[in-house]
């Protein structure tokens, strides 16, 4: 059987990022260092040969921006975004917006870690009124809204990663097709600790850089092979 791969990057640096602030849903755009790094994944990816038949990404800019910007590197740029919401960040509640150092200060280094890492734990929920909920956000409005999370665990983050991964993914694995998949930190936390078979432990300590390509192989019936970094 024959092999595909599937190429994987976490959105270049966003402004949230360089402020050290909890993003999830929330909608900031690139800094000029997250452009630059996107810039140098798509040399990385053109030096390398590469060419995409579908790109998906998350329904936010920082991923939607660094796939255009690769697509820009490797002259594809006539090729079709497709935005995904289950690709989005996990949904950090009501601490999206804050610093993680301020409340590293106020709640102690190892419960922000448990925030940012733990796979079962959660943050502090937004309330229903919350007009940060997305429920409340247009870019929404085509979704039922009782699936809109008002906070999510690393746990909710992977489950609506795989069903997205097996309904537009797999397929395509099948037809031979390369895929570019634009998301966050999280969701692909969630869905390499599916692919390879991860621990809770493993994935509490893994952690994923911004803007760097990652390669993953498969068999053509979507069976697993290996993944690196590509550098």
């Amino acid at each position: 059987m024959s092999t595909v791969e599937v190429v994987m990057i976490r959105h270049a640096q966003s402004t949230w990022n360089a402020e050290g602030r909890f993003t999830g849903w929330a909608d900031p755009p690139l800094t000029d260092l997250g452009r630059n790094e996107a810039e140098k994944a798509g040399q990385i990816l053109k030096q390398h040969g590469y060419h995409f038949d579908r790109v998906f990404s998350s329904r936010l800019q920082r991923a939607k921006t660094t796939a255009d910007i690769i697509l820009g590197i490797l002259n594809q740029s006539d090729l079709t975004i497709e935005p995904d919401w289950r690709l989005n960040e996990r949904h950090y509640g009501a601490l999206q917006g804050m610093s993680k150092q301020d409340l590293r200060d106020k709640a102690g280094d190892e419960q922000v870690h448990r925030w940012r890492r733990g796979y079962h734990d959660t943050a502090p929920a937004l309330a229903e009124d919350d007009p940060r909920h997305p429920k409340f956000d247009p870019q929404y409005a085509d979704l039922p809204r009782e699936i809109l999370p008002a906070v999510e665990s690393l746990a909710d983050t992977r489950t609506r990663a795989v069903e997205f991964w097996q309904e537009k993914v797999v397929p395509e694995l099948a037809k031979g097709n390369k895929i570019l998949l634009s998301a966050h930190g999280n969701t692909l936390r969630g869905l390499i600790m599916a692919l390879a078979g991860m621990t809770e432990e493993e994935v509490e300590h893994f952690e994923i850089p911004t803007g760097t390509p990652i390669v993953y192989r498969f068999k053509q019936d979507g069976t697993p092979i290996s993944w690196q970094y590509l550098e």
